[in-house]
């Protein structure tokens, strides 16, 4: 069977070597270039991390900065009054909720005995297992004792020594960045735009700055009134059904409630503890975790779809991975930083590829099929 020229020609356009190892190239590049930006990350956590917390708070902070603007206030003095507010209304919550914080950690071992009590009922199952390893390191040849190791100083007390001064100087990093930001938010915005030559790159940077900022601030403002309704509710829904201390919970799941799937996740297994010591069998210590959950998926499925929009809803799927990769570089604070830097994220990209018209049945133009009739002998 022998093709035509025409078919040739279009089976030879269909493989190009040369473009095919330019894309190659680009795609080495691109995957080059992501591990150095997450080693960069991984590396300079110490102070990227507290930077980038404080740039996503800044964020949330310049909407009532810059109404005290308007009002004839100058900016640093309005970045102060704003940050100033906000530490005093953590200062006071954490006034408010540290005694029955400080009851409930000195009941801790009390509440592990009696989860292990209570799951003595695994041991068989357990004990199989550990059977079944025990014969396959037999089979194996595997020495189990060979690994012993005995440590005996004092690593949980020099842990502590070292840790506090570096958490204290991330601390320290986040309020003075914060400060920073809210008061020359503006600055540094004309700083970049000055950088841009062409008018019509500066036009999408000016609309890159502004999508950012309206994004993160109206998802965190957003997320934080949605939180604090479900830490209300679950604190009236516990209270209801008998559980001590439930504004501490409730202020627990609504501050957990700003990482996805991990904080709702954590808030579940602490009230599934707080059960098991007030209350008598597993069946019985489910009641609050089952009653948290149910007030979450409520939260989770209508509330924050009608209160965030169409528009700002993103794929779970890409939440997750954002989730995933920033708890992995940055910790809890890379769990807080994941779904903000998602939307600054989906902000560039909205300017640097612009989206295409929806494809529909009425914009697909199909070509009419010519239909050559013979005529009859």
């Amino acid at each position: 069977m022998q093709m035509s020229p025409r078919t040739t020609a279009r089976f030879s356009r269909g493989f190009d070597p040369d473009l095919t190892l330019h894309r190659a190239s680009q795609l080495a590049m691109l995957v080059v270039g992501l591990a150095a930006f997450a080693g960069v990350l991984y590396v300079g956590r110490f102070v990227l991390a507290p930077m980038a917390v404080a740039v996503v708070v800044g964020l949330m902070l310049g909407p009532p900065a810059a109404r005290l603007e308007r009002m004839g206030v100058h900016s640093h003095a309005a970045a102060a009054l704003v940050v100033v507010a906000s530490l005093l209304v953590i200062a006071g919550a954490l006034t408010a909720f540290a005694e029955p914080l400080r009851q409930w950690v000195v009941r801790a071992p009390a509440i592990w005995a009696e989860l292990k009590s209570e799951l003595s009922s695994l041991r068989e199952p357990l004990a199989i297992i550990s059977g079944l390893q025990d014969q396959i390191k037999e089979v194996t040849g595997a020495d189990s004792t060979q690994m012993t190791v005995a440590l005996e100083d004092n690593s949980t007390v020099t842990g502590l020594v070292v840790s506090v001064p570096a958490i204290l100087g991330q601390i320290g990093i986040f309020l003075v960045g914060l400060f920073f930001f809210v008061a020359t938010r503006n600055q540094i915005r004309d700083g970049v735009l000055r950088m841009c030559l062409q008018r019509r790159l500066r036009w999408r940077v000016a609309h890159v700055f502004r999508d950012v900022e309206r994004y993160v601030s109206r998802f965190l403002i957003s997320i934080t009134l949605i939180n604090i309704g479900e830490g209300i509710a679950v604190w009236l829904a516990l209270s209801a059904y008998g559980v001590p201390a439930a504004p501490l919970w409730g202020a627990l799941a609504g501050l957990l409630n700003y990482i996805p799937y991990i904080g709702p996740a954590a808030v579940a297994l602490i009230l599934f503890g707080v059960g098991l010591s007030t209350y008598d069998g597993i069946v019985n210590s489910l009641w609050p975790v089952i009653i948290y959950l149910g007030i979450n998926f409520i939260e989770a499925q209508f509330v924050f779809p009608a209160v965030i929009g169409r528009t700002m809803t993103l794929n779970p799927f890409i939440v997750f991975l954002s989730l995933t990769f920033w708890l992995w570089i940055w910790g809890p604070v890379g769990g807080f930083v994941a779904v903000p830097a998602l939307l600054v994220t989906l902000a560039v990209w909205r300017h640097i590829m612009p989206q295409a018209r929806p494809v529909t049945m009425e914009n697909i133009h199909v070509p009419e099929r010519r239909t050559r009739i013979n005529a009859a002998p």
